[in-house]
């Protein structure tokens, strides 16, 4: 018997098979699968796909044989991967001096033909073998050898398959984790700049209320300025976090919600400040649904309804339906309307296609994104259907 020679890029082999990390791990019905076919096909009654490492040959799968592993020396499948470029066939190991003498030949299995096929990854390093093993002498036809050639190309794609969903998971969780301390960050940050501005807004307010006899135009002038600009400050703060923590609105489960109940609590919290008259015109009294994110999405159109709207009374029919897979929602206005042109400018982040609202301020526009990227996450959408001086009408859908 003579040992095979090691790898001339053993080291390197070594690791690349490290990087699939599929060493030791249970059988798969895909190679089992494939081992089953090309025993079928090469008609053997042992067929494996072999892994090597720098002391064993590892069996991902074993046609034919119960055991797991053999040492390397032993190996038909460590003198294969060393002619990568061809079939290694041994027709009789009985007659050839490197395994006349190997306890795989004189003990079982008794091997007494062998073919294998190296199991090449992308950068041409072998990784093992897929092999078949007779008890006698035995020759392939090209048919064959094209064919157990053509499976250990699948063996490849299996395992190329699993190294690349390993590789995403990695990714994913360390963007989970990323994720999440933008997430802490964000807070943190919004927290620790909401404050200063409260108080500078405060102190603005403070200070015009008690001086403003003693100050110039041009001084009252500043410190409003200073007061608006502090609010629109905090108002695109609270919008980032809004957008930047939508999905943690996206994992409350569902649960039963009575809409004229959600009705009238939003209308309570706008009314109290404005001329509303909301309506709902259903059939549906109760849905199942993520509570949370339904009034977050359902409050924004009303109170952008409420902010560009140049009526003295604010008038908004919420309609909702059914269908078998999702539930659909209108939310109507009568307000100025909104210029084809700008339907999908409203839903990106930053887009703003009003100067300010009814109120003199600044949008961010931040809200309808956020929005658009709650209803998308719970498997809708959203689109608006309006035109100038007729009002708008926001449709979406949620999925049930």
């Amino acid at each position: 018997m003579i040992a095979p020679n090691e790898h001339k890029y053993e080291k390197e082999r070594l690791k690349n098979l490290d990087s699939y990390d599929i060493l030791d791990t249970l059988q798969e019905v895909d190679y089992d699968n494939i081992t089953a076919i090309a025993a079928e096909i090469c008609n053997t009654p042992i067929a494996l796909v072999t892994l090597l490492d720098d002391k064993r040959q590892w069996f991902k799968s074993h046609y034919g044989i119960d055991e797991t592993e053999t040492p390397k020396e032993f190996a038909f499948c460590a003198h294969a991967i060393n002619d990568e470029s061809n079939i290694f066939m041994i027709q009789d190991a009985r007659t050839d001096n490197r395994f006349k003498n190997n306890p795989l030949v004189t003990g079982g299995p008794k091997i007494v033909f062998y073919a294998g096929v190296p199991l090449k990854s992308e950068n041409g390093l072998p990784l093992g073998t897929l092999c078949v093993i007779d008890d006698k002498p035995n020759l392939l036809s090209k048919g064959q050898l094209k064919s157990l050639t053509a499976l250990s190309k699948q063996v490849m794609n299996l395992l190329e398959l699993r190294k690349s969903k390993s590789l995403l998971n990695i990714t994913l969780s360390e963007l989970e984790e990323k994720n999440q301390e933008l997430e802490r960050f964000a807070f943190i940050a919004a927290h620790d700049l909401k404050s200063p501005l409260i108080n500078i807004s405060s102190l603005a307010e403070l200070f015009l209320e008690d001086y403003k006899l003693q100050i110039d135009t041009d001084g009252i002038e500043l410190l409003e300025m200073i007061i608006k600009s502090s609010d629109n400050l905090k108002e695109l703060i609270n919008g980032l976090l809004d957008y930047s923590r939508s999905d943690v609105i996206l994992k409350e489960q569902k649960s039963d919600l009575n809409l004229n109940k959600l009705i009238s609590e939003i209308e309570g919290l706008f009314n109290f400040d404005h001329n509303l008259k909301l309506v709902l015109n259903s059939n549906l009294t109760q849905i199942e649904i993520n509570k949370t994110a339904l009034s977050h999405i359902i409050m924004n159109l009303v109170s952008n309804a409420i902010k560009y709207n140049d009526k003295p009374k604010v008038e908004i029919e919420l309609d909702i339906f059914e269908t078998p897979s999702h539930y659909e929602f209108y939310v109507k206005d009568n307000g100025p309307g909104i210029a084809a042109k700008n339907h999908s400018k409203i839903f990106n982040i930053f887009e703003k296609v009003a100067n300010h609202d009814r109120f003199g301020r600044e949008g961010n526009g931040i809200g309808l994104a956020t929005v658009k990227k709650i209803v998308e996450k719970l498997e809708g959408q959203i689109k608006v259907v309006s035109e100038l001086g007729n009002g708008a009408t926001f449709i979406f859908t949620i999925k049930k």
